[in-house]
């Protein structure tokens, strides 16, 4: 028993500490200057290169490499080049399946969108997808354009796919903690939070002050596991804005 005792006492200690990070990581959510948000699979249902692939009839071929890509076990850049070079779409593709198939909002994003500009918190919406798609979202949640930070598609005069934008820091790994970093600078934030699904979220932290893990559309282990706070619900963050 006597040996027992140190073991269960750094079990204590370690469920402690978790707790004590877990609540510094909601107070500064509470009081965040900035948060910004993931769009596919977190602001929005969808997968949007999986829509797009599906669209052009590649879906099958395209989803797995998402579900790589997403987990961390390629590097982004790679993951998307090599999507793209199946799907290549052509802009008539891209604007069609925003018309005929728009992204479908996660539940509860337009109210806590809508919470956090009340507060005057700064939303940012930063994507590994593509800026028109990312674009269409942030109409839909009243956030400016010049807040978008997401892929650019290029286009041939006749408008067949010409590949991609990759001097965008979101065409990266560590992309997203790039244009975080920007922000900083560029505003001043001093608290920022990023919220997202995925593995290119969770290393955007640091340099944003606290990430939030989101599992309400699809839950990935890895990125669950190393979260200090994972959501599944939008609902969830509200709860936690109302303590203030």
């Amino acid at each position: 028993m006597q040996r027992r005792l140190p073991v269960l006492q750094r079990c204590i200690r370690k469920t402690y500490c978790t707790m004590a990070t877990l609540e510094l990581a909601k107070e500064i959510f509470r009081c965040a200057d900035a948060v910004c948000f993931d769009v596919d699979s977190t602001v929005i249902r969808e997968e949007g290169i999986d829509e797009l692939a599906k669209f052009c009839g590649v879906g099958d071929a395209v989803r797995e490499m998402t579900c790589n890509a997403m987990g961390g076990s390629v590097t982004f850049k790679t993951a998307l080049t090599e999507r793209l070079s199946i799907i290549k779409c052509s802009r008539e593709q891209v604007n069609k399946l925003i018309t005929d198939h728009p992204p479908q909002l996660t539940p509860g994003i337009k109210d806590l969108v809508e919470r956090l500009h009340e507060r005057n918190v700064k939303v940012f919406l930063i994507s590994g997808g593509f800026r028109s798609i990312v674009e269409h979202v942030a109409s839909q949640l009243g956030i400016p354009h010049d807040r978008v930070y997401a892929n650019r598609l290029k286009f041939y005069f006749n408008g067949e796919y010409a590949g991609f934008d990759e001097t965008q820091p979101t065409a990266e790994s560590g992309g997203k903690g790039r244009v975080i970093s920007m922000l900083k600078g560029k505003y001043g934030f001093e608290k920022v939070v990023m919220i997202g699904d995925g593995a290119t979220d969770l290393e955007a932290c640091p340099p944003a002050s606290a990430f939030i893990g989101f599992g309400g559309n699809v839950v990935r282990p890895q990125v669950k596991e190393r979260s200090l706070w994972y959501v599944t619900s939008f609902g969830e963050l509200l709860k936690e804005l109302e303590k203030i």
